[in-house]
């Protein structure tokens, strides 16, 4: 699959990479102030949002690399993950990080396969 990747499959893969990065974490805030009827820094505390934004961003990296090479039942060690480094902040407001988690996890699956239809 990715060893006949030519120039022009290259800017597509590592700009879709740079694309995720950059806005994945906008298009959660923007959600998650929607659902929540407050802004994002009200809801959740600094560091919380600072652990959440390092995460997000790995999250993000393993998310469209595992579906850029069609490993899509390693995206599960993903939820086990970050449901044990993130226990504590989930016990306090479960909903509201399942939502974010979902949100994160859909628009880096899309951005994945929008990748994989114009390569592949």
């Amino acid at each position: 699959m990715i060893e006949h990747i030519n120039p022009t499959e290259t800017i597509i893969l590592v700009g879709g990479y740079v694309v995720l990065l950059a806005t994945s974490g906008i298009v959660v805030n923007y959600i998650l102030s929607k659902i929540s009827g407050e802004p994002i820094s009200r809801k959740i505390g600094k560091e919380a949002r600072d652990t959440g934004f390092i995460i997000g961003k790995c999250e993000n990296l393993l998310i469209l690399s595992f579906v850029i090479l069609d490993a899509y039942t390693a995206l599960s060690v993903i939820f086990a993950a970050k449901t044990i480094v993130r226990r504590d902040d989930m016990t306090k407001n479960s909903l509201f990080f399942l939502a974010g988690t979902m949100v994160n996890v859909t628009y880096s699956v899309v951005i994945g396969l929008i990748i994989k239809l114009l390569i592949y």
